[in-house]
């Protein structure tokens, strides 16, 4: 799977990622009053604009990008008919030729992690049926619970093609309250994370890169510098650009010399950049049009930024 993201990325010349992360504050009233209109103050009309929200992004998008990643909580909080909405979105988003990262950050022990990992990128059977619930081709993992929380998606990404983002150094403020902790007075958590990371893909390699990738935040450039040293064949799913403060100067040590190795994401910095002054122009009724001008401005600034362009 992790060649289909490079060939994607090469293709399109764009190492980014559009999070389909939608909030009600996101979606333009329009949006919201029809689907309210057709279906009542429901769950339903709630699912039906974020989903009309999120067809149009990508519509307006696709052609520019390699993937996207819909963040599942945004779509839990609206109960069955959000996760009905997120299954929609994974669906068009493969019709539109897309690579989709479920941003699940799933983690637990045995048989739970088992069936985190078959819901999301595996099958499950059902008489004499083989059924792929959601069908995501990569999702994000929370190591903490250690190797066997991982291990169950680690074998479903070797029996189904699919791949992995482990988290390593996430891009939250607070994150360095248990990731920059030293073990046993030397090195930081994150760091001996990370070389696990390399580790846990060493037999899931497709040519340089493993399908099992790591996740290390924007904000913190000179922690990905180091760890893109210390983990050669691992691919990094970079958050934080934009509204979280990372830029593209910020990103150069993410990257392999080549330019791979790294797919950049930017959320509301892109599916709401009609909100931006610097997009204002667009107005909320062509939103997409914003989301659109918004990533061509993340390709020329990474683009800029790492001095080369994209090749296989």
């Amino acid at each position: 799977m992790i060649q289909k993201l490079i060939a994607q990325i090469a293709a399109k010349k764009a190492p980014i990622v559009i999070g389909l992360d939608p909030q009600l504050s996101f979606i333009p009233q329009r949006i919201l009053d029809a689907s309210i209109q057709q279906s009542g103050e429901t769950l339903e009309s709630v699912a039906g604009a974020i989903y009309a929200f999120n067809k149009a992004i990508l519509d307006a998008t696709a052609d520019l990008v390699p993937a996207v990643k819909p963040q599942i909580a945004m779509y839990e909080q609206y109960g069955i008919p959000g996760l009905m909405a997120y299954k929609k979105t994974i669906d068009y988003a493969h019709q539109k030729g897309l690579v989709v990262i479920g941003d699940i950050k799933r983690g637990d022990i045995g048989s739970t992690s088992e069936a985190y990992a078959k819901g999301h990128l595996g099958t499950v059977k059902v008489g004499g049926k083989v059924i792929a619930p959601f069908e995501e081709d990569f999702a994000t993992v929370n190591p903490y619970l250690g190797y066997d929380g991982v291990k169950p998606f680690i074998d479903v990404c070797r029996e189904c093609d699919k791949g992995i983002f482990v988290l390593v150094k996430t891009s939250n403020p607070s994150s360095g309250e248990f990731q920059d902790r030293r073990i046993d007075g030397e090195v930081p958590l994150y760091e001996w994370v990370g070389e696990k990371v390399e580790v846990w893909g060493e037999d899931l390699r497709e040519g340089q890169y493993s399908n099992v990738g790591a996740v290390i935040g924007a904000t913190y450039p000179e922690m990905g510098r180091q760890l893109r040293r210390k983990m050669p064949h691992t691919f990094i799913l970079v958050p934080g650009y934009g509204a979280q403060g990372g830029k593209g100067k910020d990103l150069v040590g993410f990257f392999d010399d080549d330019g791979m190795g790294a797919i950049v994401n930017s959320s509301r910095g892109i599916i709401a950049a009609y909100k931006q002054e610097a997009y204002a122009k667009y107005g909320e009724e062509n939103f997409a049009d914003a989301a659109r001008a918004a990533v061509l401005d993340m390709q020329e600034d990474i683009q800029g930024a790492i001095g080369r362009r994209f090749c296989s």
